[in-house]
């Protein structure tokens, strides 16, 4: 029964948790203050150096101690809330309710993310312009095959998801040891994802600010691997947790956080495979003919 009532905070049992006073909020104000202030003074010298020939970019010294601001407080921050949840057992059922809809109404707002960016990759794609010869992808892009690395990666992610769901399985078993093995798996196929990446990054042939398939393939994707980044992130704090038993059949919110996560970063990855990486890279649009443009002179002079 005391595992379901609070009495530190009012003298008064009940099933709520009124959290204590807390600095890192206000601290973490203050460092995403920092980062963005960094950010400010940071773009305008990135840009001359780009203007001028981008061979002396400056290197970004400010914007990583902003983020490195932020990482010390979202580490000490949430110690806090593992603390009040293992040590302290202020996290009831009645508490847990507010936790899953933050949950929920955190993945709606990233789903908004991706929607913009899909709608710009899809406004890009559909009605390609005379800049680009009206075809998609543009004729100068040499793309990358879906059904090669992105495929593979593909495999990787989809497993990851499968490890996830064996260890949520074995928390609500009580299989801890199956739990540990499976968390473990799942933060190296998501670190073997972003390594991929990465070499797929390396090896493309085309950059950031070569067009506008370039642009919307890499914010589209490259937000997506920054996802699978914090999830990956955040399954290895499961891990670690899970090694420490603090997930029961009963009470095991922080991992099931983690595994909703993972899950839409799942989901996502697989819109993007069928729309940018087959349809928007092997497939797309061809309104050469609507404007009554000889295709082969409108991909020579997008190449031009």
């Amino acid at each position: 029964m005391g595992q379901n009532l609070e009495y530190t905070t009012t003298g008064k049992p009940h099933p709520y948790h009124l959290v204590r006073p807390n600095i890192w909020p206000l601290v973490s104000s203050f460092a995403g203050g920092f980062f963005c202030v960094m950010m400010l003074m940071y773009f305008p010298d990135y840009r001359a150096a780009l203007q001028a020939g981008g061979e002396d970019l400056p290197f970004p010294t400010g914007p990583l101690f902003g983020v490195l601001a932020i990482m010390i407080c979202m580490f000490f921050w949430w110690k806090d809330v593992i603390y009040e949840s293992v040590v302290e057992k202020a996290h009831t059922k009645i508490a847990e309710v507010g936790f899953r809809f933050g949950m929920a109404l955190f993945i709606a707002s990233e789903v908004m993310f991706f929607v913009a960016f899909f709608w710009a990759f899809f406004a890009a794609s559909l009605f390609p312009v005379e800049s680009i010869g009206f075809v998609w992808p543009p004729a100068d892009i040499h793309t990358i095959p879906a059904f090669d690395l992105p495929f593979m990666m593909t495999m990787i992610l989809l497993l990851s998801g499968c490890t996830v769901t064996w260890a949520h399985h074995a928390i609500i078993e009580g299989d801890n040891e199956n739990a540990v093995k499976a968390l473990g798996l799942s933060v190296l196929l998501g670190t073997a994802f972003l390594g991929f990446q990465v070499y797929e990054y390396a090896h493309a042939h085309f950059g950031f600010t070569e067009g506008i398939f370039p642009s919307t393939f890499f914010m589209a994707t490259g937000f997506h691997g920054f996802h699978v980044f914090v999830g990956t992130v955040f399954l290895y704090v499961c891990y670690r947790r899970a090694q420490l038993g603090h997930f029961t059949p009963e009470k095991h919110f922080g991992f099931e956080a983690a595994a909703w996560y993972w899950h839409f970063v799942d989901v996502v990855w697989l819109f993007l495979f069928v729309a940018v990486y087959w349809w928007g890279s092997e497939i797309g649009m061809d309104h050469t003919a609507l404007h009554g443009v000889d295709a082969s002179a409108a991909a020579e002079a997008a190449a031009h």
